[in-house]
């Protein structure tokens, strides 16, 4: 019965984890969508969203049968805790991905200054190292490298304000309506970060048992 107890625990984390191995792949997909202008990947991704709703549901109704039947205590009720905490934060960031695909949907045929394309590849390549690190940190109770996120994701604020900088050279006669669709995007890819930080503390906390400060909880989700 243990064993059973224990294969469910394990099943469950590699479930966690390949749902943000496929979080990365979709926002790696979004992003392309909107720097090349391809509405047909961007409509893949809009797609795809209610296949990680269902998924990440499922991770949440399955730790709440395993504590209803199981009766998990300590280390083993923080890990379903825990898997429950960070599946809804997975949901929000392939929402996020979402946003970026409609956005290229809303600037298709339209192109803007190449200077503003590059920094939101920019900005999606520090996302996808973030991602990468923070799917690592869970599936290898990786304490370090789960307190690293917060320094990795610091270059993403930065490059999300060289935008803002950037937006402001924009003449006057350059088209509102795609300017604001990049602005969006550029702050989804910020928040796709900042919940994987915050998925990191939840690691660090899965690890410890405690939560030491390292990391900074986002109190906008």
């Amino acid at each position: 019965m243990r064993e059973e107890f224990r294969n469910e625990l394990r099943d469950l984390r590699a479930e966690v984890v390949e749902i943000s191995h496929d979080v990365t792949e979709v926002t790696r997909l979004a992003v392309r969508s909107l720097v090349d202008g391809d509405v047909d990947a961007a409509q893949l991704v809009i797609d795809g969203d209610s296949d990680f709703d269902r998924r990440c549901l499922g991770v949440e109704e399955h730790a709440i049968e395993i504590i209803a039947t199981q009766f998990p205590v300590a280390r083993d009720l923080r890990l379903l805790y825990s898997l429950t905490y960070i599946s809804l934060h997975l949901e929000r960031m392939a929402d996020l991905s979402v946003n970026i695909a409609r956005a290229t949907k809303r600037t298709a045929g339209r192109r803007g200054p190449q200077t503003l394309y590059d920094l939101i590849q920019a900005q999606g390549n520090l996302v996808y190292r973030v991602l990468e690190a923070m799917s690592e940190a869970l599936k290898n109770s990786d304490l370090e490298l789960a307190r690293k996120l917060e320094d990795l994701d610091e270059p993403i604020d930065h490059l999300y304000k060289q935008f803002f900088r950037e937006l402001g050279r924009l003449d006057e006669d350059e088209d509102i309506e795609w300017a604001s669709s990049m602005v969006l995007a550029a702050r989804y890819l910020e928040r796709i970060a900042d919940n994987a930080v915050d998925i990191g503390e939840r690691i660090a906390y899965l690890v410890t048992g405690e939560f030491d400060g390292s990391c900074t909880p986002n109190e906008e989700q």
